[in-house]
Order: structure tokens, then C-alpha cells, then sequence
């Protein structure tokens, strides 16, 4: 299905009947994971998926997004297609989480105005916690700081512009490499923004699923977010990494079933 959200394509999936429960989908991901938890679920719930704006079938944004803008995304969108909805159920893996969380926080903070509440959460090998920086990765960043600084002052990149394009994607992460421009400043803005302060805000009920591992989003985030959110509580996959409901796809159905009632 298609609908146009802030004069962008977005491409989604609308499935079942029941309490309305929104997946948000991880960076350079799509809602074409989530079909084994999407059948899962809609037995019971009324599920919805959305290609977030510059991933599967939906259209790039014209300009960047930080975690805000994509908040801001998920309620229009909400906004538009499902205004009667008064509680939106709320899964979210990876940044999807990361968007949750800022959105459920932002609510009970008062910053963010909606017509729905979120009376549970589930949150699968989320973002939200800036990883601790090894030397290796100081060290990187100071040659790629180097060799900008270089190119950048004797004037190469004006003769060559390939050259900084060039040398981010050498440096960058396969995410960042992998990207277009503008989903590249968007990446920078979503991973460096601290949602630890956040977490305190986040006061539904949260089912927190993760992998042991997981090295994207390490098992120590899923103990912080369970130590910070008030109604939090953590399950662990044992051998499963960064996409548990894909790794061990019956013990997280299991698991989110016993959560959700299904």
C-alpha cells in the first residue's frame, strides 16, 4: 500500500484487526523483515509497518532527518491514516527504536502533542545508547580528520570532488558508505544523539527483546534502557545477534506473544 506523508511516497503494510500495533523498522532496513512477526501477530492486532522515508520502497527525504524529524514522521503519518486510534501499540528495532523512544518521552514530557496514548512498547535490540569509543576507532577518526583537513586546505577537492566522497566512504561505516548524501547526514544526526536522558520518560510497560550477540547494539544497552525505564523489563536470546526475530524467530514470537496476549 502507498500513501504521501509530507509530499514524500511512503510505502506500507496494513494488516489484521484489533489494537493498533506500529512496527518502525532499523536503518537500511524495511518492513519486508518484519513479515514473520507481522503474520504473527495480525492474528490478534491490526499491524502496521511503514517504510521509514529513504528505506525499501519509499521515497528519499529532500532533506536530512535527525531523530525528531523522524518522530515527527511517525505522528503525521499516524495523524493521517489513523486519526480515530486513541492507544498505538509501539515495536521498534534498531532506530525504529531509537524513534520510540524519543516519541514516548517527548509525550509524557509534555514536548510532543498527540491524540493517542502508548499504553505498551517493545523495544528489539534498540538504539538510544552512544557506544563507548575504542582507541581504534579515535585513531580513525583522527586520520580521516587528517586526510579532510589535507584535501581540504591545498585546495584537492575543488580539482578533484570525488575525492571527499571518496575518502568518507573509505572511513565511514558500511551504512554510511552504502548511502546517498542526504540519508548520510541523516545517519550522522541518528547516531549521535544521546537518548540515555530519555529514558526515565519512558514509563509504559516495555518488553525489551535482544540478542547476546548482538554487536550493533550490545546487551549492556538493553540492561541500561531496563535499569532507566520504570515498567521495563528485559528477555535475552541466547546465540541470537542485532535481529533476534530473524535469528531465533519462535523464541521471539514466543516471547512477544506472552507480552502482548496472543
Amino acid at each position: 500500500m502507498n500513501t504521501i506523508i509530507n509530499g514524500l511516497n511512503i510505502n506500507y503494510i496494513d494488516e489484521g484487526q484489533g489494537s493498533l500495533l506500529v512496527m518502525l523498522h532499523g536503518w537500511g532496513s524495511n518492513i519486508d523483515l518484519f513479515a514473520g512477526v507481522i503474520s504473527f501477530a495480525k492474528s490478534k492486532y491490526h499491524v502496521v509497518a511503514m517504510d521509514m522515508p529513504g528505506f525499501g520502497k519509499s521515497d528519499e527525504p529532500k532533506e536530512p532527518m535527525n531523530v525528531d524529524a523522524y518522530v515527527d514522521f511517525v505522528i503525521a503519518f499516524l495523524n493521517q491514516l489513523y486519526p480515530e486510534e486513541k492507544e498505538v501499540i509501539l515495536l521498534g528495532h534498531s532506530m525504529g527504536g531509537r524513534i520510540i523512544i524519543k516519541l514516548a518521552s517527548g509525550i509524557n514530557q509534555g514536548r510532543i502533542k498527540v491524540n493517542f496514548s502508548i499504553p505498551k512498547i517493545i523495544l528489539t535490540d534498540s538504539a538510544g545508547v552512544l557506544p563507548v569509543r575504542t582507541k581504534a576507532q579515535n585513531s580513525r577518526t583522527k586520520r580521516y580528520k587528517f586526510y579532510k583537513n589535507l584535501i581540504t586546505k591545498t585546495g584537492l577537492v575543488k580539482i578533484y570532488p570525488a575525492a571527499l566522497d571518496k575518502l568518507q566512504k573509505k572511513f565511514g561505516s558500511a551504512d554510511y558508505a552504502a548511502a546517498s548524501p542526504v540519508m548520510r547526514k541523516s545517519l550522522v544526526m541518528n547516531v549521535n544523539e544521546d537518548l540515555v536522558p530519555y529514558m526515565p520518560y519512558v514509563t509504559a510497560p516495555t518488553l525489551l527483546i535482544w540478542g547476546d550477540k548482538d554487536t550493533a547494539t550490545p546487551l549492556s544497552d538493553g540492561q541500561t534502557m531496563e535499569k532507566l525505564m520504570p515498567e521495563a523489563g528485559l528477555a535475552v536470546i541466547n546465540g541470537a545477534g542485532h535481529y533476534t526475530f530473524l535469528d531465533n524467530p519462535i523464541l521471539y514470537n514466543r516471547i512477544l506473544g506472552s507480552f502482548l496476549g496472543i
